[in-house]
């Protein structure tokens, strides 16, 4: 039950990370917005092995970190999808489309309603990540910080639209998927 652990403080500072990130993004200092969201991934990726190397492993640590996650790539992509966030005349392809934000945020939508419809009707909380899940995370990862660097240099923006297209994709199969994946874990649970 310990609730201050270095994976914990790190989630928070991953978080408190969030409206520096929009600050920048909102000043039009891409470079700057890209090296903390870089840094914001690695201080996931440090506090998931912190958490496992030294065992400070705890129930507030594993609700808050996909947390810290989901709302750092939701509002980059909500952030990012913002006209006014780019300089004027407007560079090619951006911002994001709007349909690929809306895939983004309705997946992850449609997985917390499902997974709290089905703890409220069975009870059961043993929802974890697929592989697909964490394909998808990796995806919409790497395609804002290619965002950022395109806003950055524009010429690399001609390849946008077959990024937002993966990110839509991965979006959209991974959340099919998951209706898959919780259903087995659904019968795994009554098997056992």
């Amino acid at each position: 039950m310990r609730i201050v652990t270095v994976p914990n403080l790190l989630t928070v500072l991953r978080m408190m990370l969030i409206p520096v990130f929009v600050s920048l993004l909102f000043y039009k200092l891409y470079a700057w917005a890209l090296l903390v969201f870089i840094f914001a991934g690695l201080t996931d990726g440090l506090d998931g092995l912190l958490a496992r190397r030294f065992n400070q492993r705890s129930s507030l640590g594993t609700v808050l970190d996909p947390i810290a996650d989901k709302i750092l790539l939701v509002t980059s992509f909500i952030v990012l999808s913002m006209p006014n966030i780019f300089q004027q005349p407007l560079p090619r392809h951006l911002p994001i489309p709007f349909w690929t934000t809306a895939l983004v945020i309705s997946r992850d939508v449609f997985i917390l309603v499902g997974a709290a419809a089905i703890h409220l009707v069975t009870g059961f909380r043993g929802f974890r990540p697929s592989w697909l899940g964490k394909l998808n995370t990796v995806v919409q990862i790497l395609a804002i910080i290619y965002i950022l660097v395109a806003a950055h240099y524009p010429p690399m923006t001609g390849y946008l639209p077959a990024v937002y297209s993966v990110v839509g994709a991965a979006a959209f199969i991974s959340g099919i998927h998951y209706i898959f994946f919780a259903s087995r874990l659904l019968a795994e649970e009554r098997e056992a």
